[in-house]
């Protein structure tokens, strides 16, 4: 466990009571005022602007912030977020100072329903930009923070499908080389203030438990970090997990683990406390445990000007941030950096030639992302909303562009001859009158939105249907319909209640109804029909698709795959076919799989959802007022398959990321273009004052200026398993007819492996092949570099032998802990039989192992190994849950070579280590 943090100056653990520090351990914390402590509470949301507090400067999505690779950006953005939130807590001192964010998860999967919320899928460049987005929202006196930033989440996270029943496995070298980098540099930059683990287990173990993984990333800070559960996560450990007998156990375990705070019953302290006392009382806990999770929380609030100096009347400490007022929201400096957000964060797929647009062209936006502004659920409340057709009205010189959504506009009615109308309170009804036009937006897989007069159907306080949101909103969206289409008509499930849609007693549309009650459609509007007649009559098309954040793939919900709705992709055929002058403008929280007509659309640009300046973002590139200098964040696969299993971290078996991906991309990891055409100079090493670097000369050879990201990536086509990495990129600004010499600094400890055998990080000795360019797939130049270093020694079957969990390859296998809150061992993984390969093993030639094994049930199970040829199947016997050692045979063993062992059944395996002659235990 990790050493107690020093106490904060003036209050010590021993000025509290048993009673006052148990207090201090729940979300939200009573005032002691005798202490000169407030009541304070743990988690503000401001992932890309402050959040569920009101009106705040909204910025891009994480991904979008992601695709700026602009780490200067940024920290200006965080230092806006966190003035924003001293803003709310000068006005409200109930507001939070610690900030839930940012999200370090590397986008490891496009389908997770959160990848809206992580910068990238290289966890290095993850580091950098939450290191720059922590900074500014910590400030830059580390004895004064803005706000205290959290990292989450730790770990193995990206997935929504039953998150917090699921284990996801991961083996030492995917743990500590992709899953924890991210993590690493914010912390040692010493501008984290805290950490939230998340809600899935890890190789079996809550990682809420996850003890030796947080005092890991607690050793890289220069000062205590507070570790905050997710909301009504412990909980889920003697709950739903069923990991521990009862809620005192699961607690007690939580806060020896490491955990500080308790997210849990919201406002309410009262079980969180009594399940800490019954572990006090049980012999559970200590109180020494206890002092080390107040101690922290103390230095936490120290550190925001949150502690009195004496008694209560004392005022707070604020350092240099007692100015800011309530009114810092919204200043036009914020305004101006949300625009530079959102013109930063659009990247240029393809274009071949359609790019710029001409100011004097009469353009169309189609699409039912071409006139709004959708915001996900972290999405603060922004001032102002610009769409893309709002913003290309603002600087189109021939005039603003006709807007057409592509969404059918339909009357409902009864078979009684009656149509539904809107009546009182924007509800509808049937009765003799105008027909309410309903517009149908889908959204593919048959969930559509319903909107009437320009609002949404949605349900509110009761079951009746009314025409009052702006889009999809809250934790439990009510404005999401299944279609069910059939040759009698249309009936819609109300996806919020799981239930009908039918009329009520008073005739109401409403949800509830225990049967689908059929609708007689008749459409009032053709929206494909009018996309095609508006697009034919204009110079330039622009196809606004994409997704809605709150649909298909949010918190709690993953995405059911990577295609265009079959809707949308409709459109886009349509409206290329009307006019050959098309741009695909593609807003959305992930990357899509294009099929081979769209991805041969003239002009392919993506942004994420970015915020209240998304239109003048979108319109600044489109019509080259600004630059393109936006770049992809993650891998936009070719095909579905290319992603991998969402369910499966092993980057490595399963070939995911830029990292081992086989397979070239559609659109590969640092992907964007310009509007200029840029070449290349030989790249060469040279050794600077801060390190090595690589230099390499970009010419602009076109018409405009370039905005160049030159990137380096690091690979060893010799080694199996060796992953291809970012270890360098710098941008540069490139005149027309200029050249630029670019030098990249290499972090080659970006080089370095887990080294499984000796359970370190290290750089692998050798020649490495560095590819520069302007993408991981677009190689321009090659330079090799030699590196010199320990060559990986020999693993060698000593009596101590080495870990299971080292293993170099393995299949049919996972990990489960050892003990209930330290250590891993390789199981198989159902009932397949795993088999485990340990590279280059020094046998002493005796033809046999000692394996160290335990019985998971009372059902049969075995093992056997070799080195060239497999010795018998050995049975796994003796109590279940009983360590044992067994001599295990290899036939006709040779001195070395690659170690295999299979396992089958329910059998656990810790160490293999040489055989003695010792009794078995």
């Amino acid at each position: 466990m990790t050493d107690a943090p020093p106490a904060p100056v003036g209050l010590e653990t021993g000025c509290l009571s048993l009673a006052e520090k148990l207090a201090l351990l729940h979300q939200h914390a009573p005032a002691l005022p005798r202490l000169g402590l407030s009541a304070f509470s743990t988690g503000a949301e401001g992932l890309h602007g402050v959040a569920w507090l009101g009106v705040a400067t909204t910025f891009p999505q994480a991904v979008g912030l992601g695709a700026t690779w602009d780490c200067d950006l940024l920290e200006r953005i965080g230092t806006v977020v966190s003035t924003e939130l001293r803003a709310r807590h000068a006005a409200d001192p109930s507001v939070s100072l610690n900030v839930w964010a940012p999200v370090v998860n590397p986008l490891r999967h496009p389908r997770w329903g959160r990848n809206e919320e992580g910068f990238a899928e290289d966890p290095h460049l993850v580091a950098d930009l939450a290191t720059a987005y922590a900074l500014g929202l910590r400030g830059p006196d580390p004895a004064h923070w803005r706000a205290a930033p959290t990292l989450k989440h730790v770990i193995g996270y990206g997935y929504e499908t039953e998150r917090h029943l699921r284990s996801t496995t991961l083996r030492p070298r995917v743990l500590h080389e992709y899953e924890l980098a991210a993590f690493r540099k914010p912390l040692a930059a010493g501008v984290v203030g805290a950490l939230m683990p998340s809600y899935n287990l890890v190789n079996g173990r809550p990682a809420h438990l996850a003890a030796e993984i947080l005092d890991i990333l607690r050793g890289e800070s220069p000062h205590p970090v507070v570790v905050v559960s997710d909301a009504y996560a412990p909980g889920n450990i003697a709950g739903d997990q069923g990991y521990c007998d009862d809620h005192a156990v699961g607690f007690s375990a939580a806060l020896r683990a490491g955990v500080d705070s308790f997210t849990q019953d919201d406002r309410d302290p009262g079980p969180t406390l009594a399940r800490l006392r019954s572990g006090l009382d049980r012999g559970l806990l200590t109180e020494a445990d206890v002092d080390r999770a107040v101690e922290r929380l103390l230095w936490l609030r120290r550190v925001l000007g949150l502690v009195g100096q004496g008694s209560g009347g004392v005022p707070f400490d604020q350092g240099p941030y007692a100015s800011i007022g309530p009114d810092a929201i919204d200043l036009p400096g914020h305004r101006a950096l949300a625009r530079e957000a959102a013109t930063k964060a659009v990247v240029v797929a393809r274009n071949d030639g359609l790019l710029p647009l001409d100011r004097d062209a009469s353009v169309a936006v189609i699409g039912p992302l071409g006139d709004r502004v959708l915001m996900d659920w972290y999405s603060g409340t922004p001032p102002y909303r610009v769409s893309l057709a709002a913003g290309l009205a603002a600087q189109l010189a021939s005039g603003p562009p006709t807007v057409v959504d592509g969404a059918d506009v339909i009357s409902l009615g009864l078979d009684d001859g009656r149509v539904l109308v809107v009546g009182e309170n924007a509800g509808l009804s049937p009765a003799d009158g105008p027909a309410a036009g309903v517009t149908v937006t889908d959204w593919g897989h048959d969930l559509v939105t319903l909107g009437v007069g320009g609002r949404l159907l949605t349900a509110e306080h009761d079951s009746v249907l009314r025409a009052t949101a702006e889009a999809p909103h809250g934790w439990e969206v009510q404005e999401s319909f299944r279609l069910d289409r059939t040759a009698d008509g249309l009936s819609f499930f109300h996806l919020g209640s799981a239930s009908w849609v039918g009329l009520d007693d008073d005739s109401r549309l409403s949800i509830g109804a225990p049967s689908p009650v059929r609708f007689l459609a008749t459409v009032l509007h053709d929206g494909l029909a009018a996309a095609v007649r508006t697009a034919a009559a204009a110079d330039v098309a622009v196809v606004a698709l994409g997704n809605d954040p709150h649909l298909l793939g949010r918190e709690t919900e993953d995405r059911p795959d990577l295609l265009l709705p079959g809707r949308q992709a409709e459109l886009l055929r349509r409206v290329r076919a009307a006019n050959p002058q098309t741009v695909l403008a593609i807003v959305s929280s992930y990357p899509y799989v294009l099929d081979p007509v769209q991805r041969r659309t003239p002009a392919i640009v993506w942004s994420s959802h970015a915020g209240q300046e998304l239109g003048h973002g979108l319109a600044d590139v489109l019509l080259g007022r600004a630059e393109p200098s936006g770049r992809f964040p993650q891998t936009w696969p070719a095909d579905q398959d290319d992603a991998g299993d969402l369910f499966d971290a092993d980057i490595i078996s399963t070939g995911a990321t830029a990292w081992y991906a086989s397979r070239p991309p559609l659109f590969g990891l640092g992907h964007g273009l310009t509007f200029t055409t840029l070449a290349y100079g030989p790249a060469e090493l040279r050794e600077t004052d801060d390190g090595t670097a690589v230099r390499v000369e970009v010419t602009n050879t076109g018409a405009r200026i370039g905005h160049e990201l030159v990137q380096v990536y690091a690979s060893r086509p010799d080694l199996r398993d060796h992953p291809r990495r970012l270890v360098g990129y710098r941008r540069v600004s490139v005149p027309v007819g200029g050249s630029c010499v670019v030098e990249a600094p290499l972090a080659l400890d970006h080089l370095a492996i887990w080294d499984v055998r000796d359970e370190r990080h290290r750089v692998l000795p050798g020649r490495y092949e560095l590819a520069v360019g302007s993408s991981v797939s677009d190689v321009r130049t090659v330079v090799d570099l030699e590196v010199s270093a320990e060559p990986l020694a020999a693993r060698r079957l000593c009596e101590v032998g080495f870990a299971a969990t080292g293993v170099d390859r393995w299949s049919g296998a996972t990990l489960v802990p050892r003990d209930p809150l330290i250590g891993e061992v390789v199981r198989p993984n159902g009932t397949r039989v795993a088999r485990l390969v340990f590279e280059e093993v020094v046998a002493d030639g005796t033809g046999r192992i000692a394996v160290d094994v335990r019985l998971a049930e009372g059902v049969p199970a075995r093992v056997r190994a070799g080195l060239t040829a497999f010795g018998p199947w050995v049975p796994v016997t003796g109590p279940t849950g009983t360590w044992r050692r067994l001599t295990v045979p290899l036939a006709g063993a040779p001195t070395s070579g690659d170690l295999v062992i299979e396992l089958s059944g329910p059998v656990e395996l810790d160490r293999v280590s040489a055989w003695t002659t010792r009794p078995t235990r």
